[in-house]
């Protein structure tokens, strides 16, 4: 990556018109970041303690928990760090560092709930062709390739907004280091980047959600198809979890990189809600709305917590 910069550090201002809240804030992003850890190590424990639950679905539940730990693990520490009254500033390479990581794990999430609104599809068009079509290598390969493509987004984003030179302000109005908010500090022409940057921001998510309205399309005809009301309750059970976690997954990418006119505040507002509140309800969706999950989810906090098994 080519570093024309003079720019050493990078000082992050955090997020706008929250001047003298900080204290609250800690403690309530805190309780968040808490929450999510939590939620998505007690997901992973359930799915991994229970061999009922080692099926491809449970298999991409599990990898999107670990993105789920991950993902606010890049910005929320940091943010964490210098609203309790610490240094605000990031080094270069450590901007870098939040910039890649940040859009690789959201491109793979991304990535990620595209196949599992296929494994959905192949199980309710396809249900005896099921363990054939998903099997352990197709499994492998498919959450091998959400990262691999991630990456490869990822490597793209970050390598388009630091080849530019920053020789000038440092100050990031923002609590981490974005796109928008970079090339915003750059000593260069961005406007031609900018086009691009949204090209392919815009395009990712928008092809993943084409992707997913196609497997989703097919299951509705299915599902209309099967005559009792309680295998059509059933089927659309299982597909309303996934349903209401992209919905949480996309809508603030909408806002955030495709608006026309980016209003800060409302940024940072979703973006927050994006990297800690979404991560934090993703267990509770797929927790509540499922039996076996809940049931394996028992046993282990039973297990934790040293109580007799009812």
């Amino acid at each position: 990556m080519r570093n024309e910069s003079v720019v050493t550090e990078f000082i992050l201002l955090g997020i706008p018109h929250m001047e003298g809240l900080e204290m609250m804030l800690f403690i309530l992003f805190l309780s968040f970041y808490v929450f999510t850890l939590m939620g998505n190590l007690l997901i992973l424990l359930a799915i991994i303690s229970s061999t009922r639950l080692h099926t491809p679905m449970y298999f991409f539940l599990c990898k999107l928990s670990v993105c789920d730990i991950f993902f606010p693990s890049v910005s929320s520490p940091k943010m964490l760090f210098y609203l309790s009254g610490n240094s605000r500033a990031i080094s270069y390479a450590g901007c870098v560092c939040q910039l890649f990581f940040y859009h690789f794990l959201g491109c793979t999430e991304c990535f990620l709930y595209t196949v599992m609104a296929y494994d959905r599809f192949v199980a309710i068009c396809h249900p005896l062709r099921y363990t054939i079509i998903m099997s352990h290598r197709v499994c492998a390969i498919l959450a091998t390739g959400t990262s691999f493509f991630g990456c490869i987004q990822a490597t793209f984003l970050t390598t388009l907004t630091f080849q530019l030179p920053y020789c000038g302000p440092n100050e990031v109005d923002y609590y981490f280091c974005d796109i928008p908010v970079m090339l915003k500090l750059a000593c260069a022409d961005t406007s031609s980047l900018e086009m691009v940057g949204f090209i392919s921001v815009g395009l990712m998510p928008l092809s993943c959600f084409l992707l997913i309205l196609t497997s989703y399309s097919c299951i509705v005809y299915s599902i209309l198809q099967i005559r009792s009301a309680e295998g059509r309750r059933r089927a659309f059970s299982t597909c309303s979890a996934h349903l209401t976690a992209i919905l949480l997954s996309f809508m603030p990418v909408v806002l955030i990189y495709l608006q026309p006119t980016p209003n800060p505040w409302l940024n940072a507002t979703v973006q927050v809600l994006n990297n800690l509140v979404t991560p934090m309800l993703n267990p509770l969706i797929y927790s509540l709305r499922n039996k076996e999950v809940k049931s394996s989810l028992k046993k282990v906090l039973q297990q934790v917590a040293f109580l007799p098994e009812k």
